[in-house]
């Protein structure tokens, strides 16, 4: 569960970094771009008060120095930007970046004031504007204001490290909330997603716990709605487990039950062998065992038939087959089984008609083989076993009948029950059960009737759809 979280976690804290990072460079672009206007502003502001002062006293002398300190004082003295002096120069003594702010005022080639920090040359040699200039090893921001009336040209210049600051002051600003807050949120993000995990971690803690022989339903209460499909899921998967276990101790129950006996005659036959007291009493005895391993051997391959049925899924997939075709396959290779009960076998089928149907591979030999071989143990001697395929709404109808002893309509809702022997015969009484579970896969009908005249009939219809009952 800790490996979710901390997945979870990682993905959230990209996402937010990446964002937060796209929003930072872009706030501080355009917090830099905001600067450099409000710096550039300033700059202009300050060349043109020095313009409207020249005007008042256009020779530079003590009354525009007068003029200057105040209207300069007030303003720029605060912050300790600008300090007015003597001798034409307005020197700096005040605050750090009053070294960083230079004003000069020219009259063609004649400086008639500047700054202290300012140096002797022009700042720029622009007509006029904005421009980035290299002084004193420094980049500095200038604007030149030209005067025409009075043959003037005002440069107010700012270092760009000034503003270099004021944008990382700014940056840094910015990013204390998230230094401080990143930590502070994936501690909450952490904590968030644990609570959000929690149903999941008691189910997880609940599946833990159990005992692997128990196979009872989940019950996690309150569910949330997103963790339903998965204890359906898991509910579906328990139940299908606890179905698969209980048929297999079935099976074994029975297959236990079933060869007892078998193994049992067999072993009194073997004894008859050693016993006897004759080779016409020994020979009697060999060919009782025979027969007796050909009914164990006869019952342990319906035994495996059957287990393979009780698969959940089909081991392979469906394949279109010629059900005609099959039945008359089967039928042949079954022949000599009806030399031996001295009946015969009869397949009534229309020819033109469409005989193709969607089986699991080897499920029609096993419907044919065990529904054939049931009729023919039960049948008399001289009698027919009849086959009849015909078509219907729905599929295609597939009909045995026999002339047997038949089974009492009371008894025909037992037949396809496991071991069930009704009247005499040497069967297992899995044959008709191997032919319901066929039928149930394919998603078909069994029925059983009275044949005219006396004996079984079975009637078993199979769809054309390809589906499976399990």
């Amino acid at each position: 569960m800790n490996a979710i979280r901390r997945r979870t976690l990682a993905l959230v804290l990209a996402l937010f970094t990446v964002i937060s990072t796209v929003i930072f460079v872009v706030s501080v672009q355009d917090a830099a771009h905001e600067v450099e206007e409000l710096f550039d502003a300033r700059l202009a502001q300050s060349a043109r008060m020095l313009q409207g002062l020249m005007r008042v006293d256009p020779g530079g002398g003590e009354q525009l120095r007068a003029r200057v300190h105040a209207a300069f004082a007030d303003a720029l003295s605060q912050s300790g930007e600008l300090d007015v002096g003597d001798e034409g120069n307005l020197p700096y003594d005040g605050h750090p970046y009053e070294s960083k702010l230079s004003f000069q005022v020219w009259r063609g080639d004649q400086l008639v004031m500047r700054t202290g920090s300012a140096p002797d040359g022009p700042l720029s040699r622009i007509a006029g504007g904005f421009a980035d200039e290299l002084v004193g090893g420094h980049v500095w921001r200038v604007f030149v204001l030209r005067d025409a009336a009075q043959g003037l040209r005002i440069m107010a210049g700012e270092r760009e490290d000034v503003r270099g600051e004021l944008v990382s002051g700014i940056v840094w600003q910015t990013m204390m909330p998230d230094i401080v807050g990143v930590p502070l949120l994936t501690v909450l993000i952490w904590m968030a997603i644990g609570w959000g995990l929690k149903p999941l971690e008691r189910m997880a803690g609940l599946i833990r716990s159990r005992d692997p022989a128990h196979l009872a339903p989940l019950e996690l209460s309150p569910l949330p709605e997103e963790l339903a499909p998965m204890q359906h899921a898991l509910n579906r998967l328990l139940g299908e487990v606890s179905r698969l276990l209980a048929s297999e101790q079935r099976f074994i129950a029975d297959a236990a039950h079933e060869l007892r006996t078998p193994l049992a005659v067999l072993r009194v036959h073997a004894q008859n062998a050693l016993d006897a007291g004759s080779e016409q009493e020994r020979r009697a005895a060999l060919l009782e065992l025979r027969a007796g391993v050909d009914r164990a051997t006869r019952l342990a391959g319906q035994m495996l038939t059957l287990a393979r049925l009780e698969q959940a899924e089909p081991a392979n997939g469906r394949e279109a087959l010629n059900l005609l075709a099959e039945v008359r396959r089967e039928l042949a290779g079954l022949m000599p089984l009806a030399d031996e009960a001295q009946a015969e076998l009869a397949l009534e089928a229309d020819e033109a008609l469409d005989w193709r149907l969607p089986l699991e591979p080897g499920a029609l030999g096993m419907l044919v083989h065990n529904l054939v071989a049931n009729a023919l143990r039960h049948a008399p001697a001289g009698s027919t076993v009849a086959l009849r395929l015909g078509a219907v709404d729905d599929g295609i109808e597939l009909v045995v009948a026999d002339h047997g002893p038949g089974v009492p309509v009371a008894s025909r809702a037992l037949l396809g029950q496991r071991f069930l022997r009704l009247g005499g015969g040497s069967g297992a009484g899995l044959g008709l059960s191997i032919v319901r579970r066929v039928v149930e896969r394919h998603g078909g009908r069994l029925a059983f009737d009275e044949t005219p005249g006396g004996g079984l009939t079975v009637r078993i219809v199979l769809p054309r759809t390809a589906h499976t009952i399990v």
